[in-house]
This record gives C-alpha cells, sequence and structure tokens, in this order.
C-alpha cells in the first residue's frame, strides 16, 4: 500500500504535469491529452505518466511523439512547479482504460439489446 506522502506527490504531480502539458502542446497537434495516472518509483527518481490521448489516429500518433519530445522541457516545468530532493525522470506511457471501459460498456448494451426482456 502506498504512504500517504506517496498518493500526495503522486496527485501533484499529475496537477502539474497535466499543467505543463496543456500549455505546450497544442490541441489542434497532438490532440486532446489528459494525465490520467502517475506511477512514481520508491525513490521518486522515475515516474511514468499514463497519457489519454483524444483524436484522430494521426493526432494520437504525433502526440505521443511530442511528448517524448518534449520530455525534458516538461520535466524543466515540472521541477519548478514542483520542490522535491530530485525531479523524477518522465515517461510517458498511453492509457486505454477509457477507450476499453468504453468499448465494455458497447458489449453490455448489444447484449441488453440481444436478450429477451423477462
Amino acid at each position: 500500500m502506498s504512504s500517504h506522502r506517496m498518493l500526495r506527490v503522486r496527485e501533484l504531480l499529475k496537477r502539474e504535469i497535466g499543467e505543463a502539458v496543456r500549455r505546450e502542446i497544442p490541441v489542434e497537434t497532438g490532440g486532446l491529452l489528459t494525465v490520467n495516472d502517475v506511477e512514481v518509483s520508491g525513490d521518486f527518481r522515475n515516474a511514468t505518466v499514463f497519457i489519454g490521448i483524444l483524436g484522430s489516429a494521426e493526432q494520437q500518433r504525433t502526440g505521443l511523439a511530442m511528448l517524448r519530445q518534449y520530455r525534458a522541457r516538461l520535466q524543466n516545468l515540472v521541477a519548478k512547479s514542483v520542490v522535491l530532493k530530485y525531479t523524477p525522470r518522465l515517461r510517458f506511457a498511453v492509457d486505454d482504460s477509457v477507450a476499453r471501459g468504453n468499448r465494455v460498456l458497447d458489449i453490455l448494451a448489444e447484449l441488453e439489446k440481444t436478450l429477451p426482456a423477462t
């Protein structure tokens, strides 16, 4: 179980990374980028940022490429706003949990249509 400090740092990083992404990456180019979660290593030196990307397939590819390209800039912006002994090295991963959840809901809706009413 995560400590209270770890949870606070994760939420703080999530908020600050989301703000930095919003300022640095235009929606028209990279799609709508949202920070869904942040996983931080025990020593706070590494962080995996789970990103949701809404937009066309091209925008999704471009958005992820831009995140990786601007990683150092985003990390620098986070370092200025979050005071930690070590600023975590950011790694971006696409989080498709929202799309999977929507797919499950679609399947359930289809099942309800095909089952006879009782």
